[in-house]
């Protein structure tokens, strides 16, 4: 395994681009492509050690031999389906067909490259790659933060605020939880706080990108003042 060296502090936000393949003239080929395109680079000789390695949560891009020494590409991208999600995963072939590139692009990979390809051409289909793996990490980083904000609610808030993303106004809510509506208004308050929510409107979308469902609020808290 080749890799470039980080400086202290920087490893956890640069993207990454990985290469697995079992040439080790193919792997030293495309570190210098990629590197001389001011990439960071991993190398990997086999799918297996690649796996094994302690591969840091940052965007990153995948570039794979569908035919490798032990493990197959293929295989190797059903596995990254369910264990990376911030992995762009180019393939490249020499004895790529039709059948195996469908394949590929239905289990999500980003590329498929024939040998031998355009030098360029795989550089801005790293790039774009790279993007999509930042914009899908940033996505999941903020979904993270939005799950800890609502993990922060008290029960009784996380049944006001269920019941307003379900559309109901505070008198209704203070009906359902057997609670006065000032109180209802200070939970109201409390919950749009710490979701950070200006309006009902954004606690709504904030609701629907937790998978909330507004309709499913839970009326067994007694108290909870």
């Amino acid at each position: 395994m080749d890799t470039v060296p980080h400086s202290p502090g920087d490893a956890a936000d640069i993207p990454i681009v990985y290469v697995i393949d079992d040439e080790e003239s193919m792997r030293e080929s495309l570190r210098q492509l990629l590197r001389s395109a001011g990439f960071a680079v991993t190398t990997f000789e086999r799918a297996e050690d690649f796996l094994a390695a302690q591969v840091p949560n940052v965007p990153a891009c995948v570039i794979i031999d569908v035919r490798l020494k032990g493990q197959s590409g293929l295989a190797l991208q059903q596995r990254l389906v369910a264990s990376h999600k911030h992995l762009s995963v180019i393939f490249m072939t020499a004895h790529g067909d039709i059948e195996m590139s469908v394949k590929a692009m239905k289990r999500g990979a980003f590329d498929f490259f024939a040998k031998p390809f355009r030098e360029q051409d795989l550089l801005d289909s790293v790039s774009e790659g790279l993007e999509r793996a930042r914009k899908q990490h940033e996505n999941d980083r903020a979904l993270e933060q939005l799950g800890r904000c609502y993990e922060s609610l008290t029960p009784r808030e996380r049944d006001v605020m269920s019941l307003i993303v379900g559309g109901h106004r505070n008198r209704e809510i203070a009906g359902k939880l057997g609670i006065s509506e000032a109180t209802i208004k200070v939970h109201r308050t409390q919950a749009m706080k710490k979701m950070g929510a200006a309006s009902v409107a954004e606690l709504v979308v904030k609701a629907r990108q937790l998978g909330m469902n507004p309709l499913a609020a839970t009326t067994g808290h007694e108290g909870g003042h």
